[in-house]
């Protein structure tokens, strides 16, 4: 009996081991990353759903980034008025997510997606996000005679993105992240605050290198 207590006690322990570890980075996903190209999201268009393999990947635009995880990326473009054309990516860790997801907010004007803040994001664990705040340009020049479009460079697109990553989130992992934060600088400031203002619950921690002044 006593040989057979011990063996209980450790079986327990191993199993106390494996959930602590568990809970605390989600090693796996729970579904199909090209699968998601089939999930339905009101005004979503999802545009992309691949496996990027581990090590160098070169987003829209940009130059190659280096030393990245193994990803689930998914492209879509949101459509909350008949105006809009909001642009958005999320990316996924395949293995080692942390349960935490990351927004990436934008500088100026906006105009596009913060990759490289997603791949310091997503290196770290967390599933991130990012978008163009509905228009491509670093200036004003888009706003004029677009009223619906001003309305989401000031706080619809933001909004929408953390409203459609968390669902993209929940659907792969089969669990919404247990903590949310949203990081930027710049534009990033008041982007923020228009998220704290819109629906204080929706990211836990605010990470601002300046506000927009």
């Amino acid at each position: 009996m006593r040989g057979y207590s011990i063996f209980v006690k450790f079986i327990f322990l191993a199993a106390y081991g494996i959930l602590a570890g568990a809970l605390g980075q989600v090693s796996a996903s729970s579904g199909s990353c090209e699968g998601l190209a089939q999930l339905r999201l009101p005004n979503t268009k999802i545009t992309i759903a691949q496996t990027v393999p581990a090590g160098e990947f070169t987003p829209p635009g940009r130059s190659a980034m280096k030393n990245l995880p193994t990803l689930c990326r998914v492209a879509a473009t949101l459509n909350p008025s008949a105006d809009s054309e909001i642009k958005i990516e999320v990316w996924l860790p395949i293995g080692g997510w942390n349960g935490k997801y990351r927004g990436q907010g934008n500088g100026g004007f906006a105009g596009s997606i913060s990759f490289d803040a997603m791949a310091a994001a997503i290196k770290l664990g967390y599933a991130t996000a990012g978008t163009d705040t509905g228009h491509t340009g670093n200036d004003a020049s888009w706003a004029l005679g677009h009223p619906e479009k001003v309305i989401d460079f000031g706080w619809r697109a933001i909004h929408e993105m953390t409203v459609k990553a968390k669902a993209i989130i929940q659907n792969y992992y089969n669990s919404g992240p247990k903590q949310s934060y949203f990081s930027s600088c710049s534009d990033g400031g008041r982007e923020a605050l228009a998220r704290q203002l819109l629906d204080a619950s929706a990211d836990d921690r605010h990470v601002d290198a300046g506000d927009y002044a």
